[in-house]
């Protein structure tokens, strides 16, 4: 079985997305949760809204990358949440 990156965007309390990546989702959404997460503790609940699963790390990687720059974001608002 191939390891699988995935990123994924979270909407927070307060209305903001945090989107990030990582190699297991559970752990990673139990880290938000409880309060493990910097920009999200103080943010909580927050809601799992979309998630992308790569086998390349790479390319996920970069998918990331581009969801946070300023056209990222316009996609992001007008195509995933």
């Amino acid at each position: 079985m191939k390891l699988l990156y995935t990123v994924y965007i979270l909407k927070c309390a307060d209305q903001t997305y945090y989107t990030g990546f990582t190699t297991n989702i559970e752990k990673r959404l139990k880290a938000h949760q409880n309060k493990e997460v910097h920009y999200t503790k103080s943010r909580l609940p927050v809601k799992l809204v979309n998630l992308f699963q790569f086998e390349n790390k790479l390319k996920a990687y970069d998918f990331e990358r581009y969801l946070k720059t300023g056209s990222g974001i316009a996609f992001r608002n007008k195509r995933l949440i």
